[in-house]
């Protein structure tokens, strides 16, 4: 790499304290140029979906997480009200929260438990760990996440809370109010609040759709309160709403600077120009390096601890966005780009030896943070800090792999702060719609997500009939075999079930050789 080339494609958007060098893929000279055209094309597309245009067709839904950070953008003023009132909800209720005028039977609330998964944990995860504890025991509530149905999982996080369950506020968060992994976690809680003598309607919110299954539990119930989901925001771009915006209010993290990063992004990033434009030079560098066709991973490093969530964040934004099998017109394309990485530099004593030396499959987003910490740093050699280190292993990795032919861009951010992180959120959701855009696919359904949760209803039926035809012949053992012939079950999802089943104590086994001659009876 050459200094013309990095003065040539470095490019600084001093407004915003951002820079976004791309001299490290290796693009020929032309082929900015080539690919303006269709950039053109994408920057009416995503202006017209800004606009209110259908940019969902398999559900005729708008698209309009923009508006979330600019309700004047709405197309119609009763959806800027929705989204200004509903700010003004999320402010009030903190507030009162923090005051301690709405407490629980024992006082003030002092825990947070986020109850959600997939969108509705990933951008309250990040925003929690990204920007809060600040000053240590100085977050206004401490934040915990039920994020999975995995039952030891839930222990776990209901141990840490312990005795301060009593001044634990929950937020229940689900669009639909019917997700299995939420509503799971909801009835967990809601048990270990009766356990301990709790009434838990007194302690829960939910974030949900109008007249959802929980919006109207929330209501049966007399919930503490209710805040809304909307069916034009979809869950890996919903942090900037109620979602994301309720906890970390909750948390104490400064929301309005938040909206104002990801508006401040939002307001360049709409420039119809490439060179202007860094969502657009980032989209034009993912079609580059994967040849438009996923051909590359996308490995992301951020050099700080805070941001370590942030490639979970991005690998559903990115992953669910841009995987898909057809194209708008209906082709297979078997699209996408798949995401992955950690944080450095500790990646640089984990997986760096394989992309320095390894299969050349991927390209490397690094994420530069220039301020080290709040107040002066030790210095842990003559005029060096921990930080200047940081800074060497990021800039000594960046060599090492372009010594080898490995592509990387490099994203500059001046701190983690919440102006920053709205930034960055801004960002990457205007990079996948503008690439979705080149690329000709539907960045905003989730169809392979929904096949999923219809194959797992498929075996929690099967779960039932192998009970039931347990009960049934309770002196009877039976093989797997045996006992999916006898309901009509798959006998590889039935072996699987009933070894579930014997390990939890449901099912009694006894083993046999070969393994697939084990028995199962009533327990």
């Amino acid at each position: 790499m050459t200094w013309n080339r990095f003065k040539a494609h470095c490019y600084q958007y001093p407004n915003l304290g951002v820079a976004l060098d791309i001299s490290r893929i290796p693009f020929p000279d032309d082929f900015l140029a080539s690919i303006e055209p269709r950039m053109q094309q994408a920057f009416a597309d995503m202006a017209a979906l800004e606009k209110g245009a259908i940019a969902n067709p398999d559900e005729q839904r708008m698209v309009g997480h923009y508006w979330l950070r600019a309700p004047q953008l709405a197309p119609t003023p009763e959806l800027a009200a929705e989204i200004t009132d509903t700010l003004a909800a999320i402010k009030e209720f903190t507030a009162k929260v923090h005051k301690g005028e709405i407490a629980g039977p024992a006082g003030k609330f002092r825990e947070l438990l986020v109850i959600g998964i997939g969108g509705s944990a990933l951008g309250p995860q990040l925003a929690s760990h990204a920007l809060g504890r600040q000053r240590a025991g100085r977050d206004k509530l401490n934040v915990r996440f039920f994020d999975n149905t995995d039952p030891d999982g839930m222990d776990y996080v209901l141990r840490e809370i312990g005795s301060k369950l009593k001044q634990t506020l929950v937020l229940v968060i689900s669009k639909s109010g019917g997700t299995a992994e939420t509503r799971n976690g909801m009835l967990e809680a809601a048990a270990a609040f009766k356990s301990a003598g709790l009434d838990y309607p007194k302690h829960f919110v939910a974030v949900t759709g109008a007249n959802s299954k929980l919006d109207q539990l929330a209501v049966r119930e007399n919930w503490l309160a209710r805040f809304p989901m909307w069916d034009w925001v979809g869950g890996r771009t919903s942090e900037l709403c109620a979602v994301g915006l309720l906890p970390a209010a909750l948390q104490g993290i400064k929301i309005d600077q938040l909206l104002a990063g990801a508006a401040a992004m939002d307001k360049l990033t709409r420039k119809a120009s490439l060179k202007d434009n860094p969502a657009a030079l980032l989209a034009a560098m993912w079609y580059f390096a994967t040849d438009g066709r996923g051909s590359k991973d996308m490995v992301v490093l951020p050099y700080k601890d805070r941001l370590l969530l942030f490639s979970r964040y991005l690998q559903q934004l990115v992953m669910e966005s841009l995987g898909k099998e057809f194209d708008l017109k209906g082709n297979v394309v078997n699209q996408g780009i798949a995401v992955y990485g950690n944080k450095g530099s500790t990646d640089q004593h984990a997986y760096v030896q394989q992309l320095r030396e390894g299969v050349n499959n991927f390209f490397v987003t690094f994420i530069e943070v220039l301020k080290d910490r709040a107040g002066d740093s030790l210095e842990v050699e003559p005029g060096i800090t921990s930080g200047d280190f940081l800074q060497g292993f990021y800039l000594g990795t960046r060599a090492a792999l372009t010594e080898k032919n490995r592509a990387s861009v490099t994203l500059t951010v001046p701190d983690v702060s919440p102006r920053t992180l709205g930034l960055l959120i801004a960002l990457y959701e205007r990079v996948v719609g503008l690439y979705a855009s080149l690329i000709g696919i539907n960045a905003y359904h989730q169809p392979g997500v929904e096949a999923g949760k219809k194959a797992a209803g498929g075996v929690i039926a099967l779960k039932l009939k192998l009970a039931a035809a347990l009960k049934a012949a309770p002196a009877q053992a039976f093989t797997a075999e045996q006992l999916a012939a006898s309901v009509g079950g798959d006998p590889e999802l039935s072996f699987k079930i009933l070894e579930h089943l014997a390990a939890n104590g449901s099912v009694r086994k006894t083993a046999r050789q070969p393994w697939f001659e084990s028995t199962y009876t009533q327990a």
